[in-house]
């Protein structure tokens, strides 16, 4: 099985709120990322919170077994992977599935291919393109652990991916929301206007 590590640990500082409670379609950031990553290979979920932790979880309404706290949230992205991957100790996984929430805009459909590139061709990354570019979520085997713990916190998840470049597996889409990076308020009021305009596509979720 995998494991859904949604990553919202951090402070929100240019949009003002938390990113896991601004409003998405019938829900929130946060509960449409729990949702779409609802698959049969996807055995467990952990959301990793830091900044505003006590407000998200309850406004959110979080089933408290899928929190893990990260209480260097300040130290960046890197050590809430480290934390989410920790709190897998014990557990049989084959790797995770990494879902920073300020890129919510992405759906089940993308999240099944990406999970079934991972299973049929054995590659060790696996993360989702647009127009060319990397965007998110990524997956990494459970084989990558050790890299990402010890990972510089400056650079991130990124030097193991620059490690591995012969073994990542680049998987095109039509969904520009994996590139997005909602992050301020003007970018929120442009995605979510175009949103608006788009049917919804096959594979979208609804509110939990």
């Amino acid at each position: 099985m995998l494991a859904a590590i949604i990553l919202s640990a951090g402070a929100s500082s240019r949009m003002g709120r938390p990113k896991a409670l601004l409003p998405y379609r019938e829900g929130t950031f946060l509960e449409h990322l729990i949702q779409a990553t609802r698959h049969p290979r996807i055995g467990v979920t952990r959301v990793v919170l830091g900044a505003g932790a006590e407000e998200i979880r309850t406004i959110a309404k979080i089933d408290p077994s899928l929190v893990v706290l990260n209480s260097d949230w300040e130290q960046g992205q890197l050590s809430s992977i480290c934390v989410g991957i920790r709190s897998l100790e014990g557990l049989d996984t084959d790797g995770i599935l990494l879902c920073p929430v300020d890129h919510p805009l992405v759906s089940a459909s993308l999240v099944g291919d990406l999970i079934g590139h991972f299973y049929s061709e054995g590659e060790s990354i696996v993360l989702p393109t647009y127009k060319g570019r990397r965007g998110h979520p990524a997956i990494f085997s459970s084989a990558l652990y050790s890299e990402l713990l010890a990972a510089p916190p400056d650079k991130g998840a990124r030097t193991v991916v620059w490690a591995h470049a012969d073994d990542v597996l680049e998987v095109p889409t039509d969904e520009e929301g994996v590139v997005l990076n909602i992050n301020d308020p003007d970018m929120l009021k442009r995605v979510v206007e175009q949103e608006e305009k788009l049917p919804r596509r096959h594979g979208d979720t609804e509110k939990i």
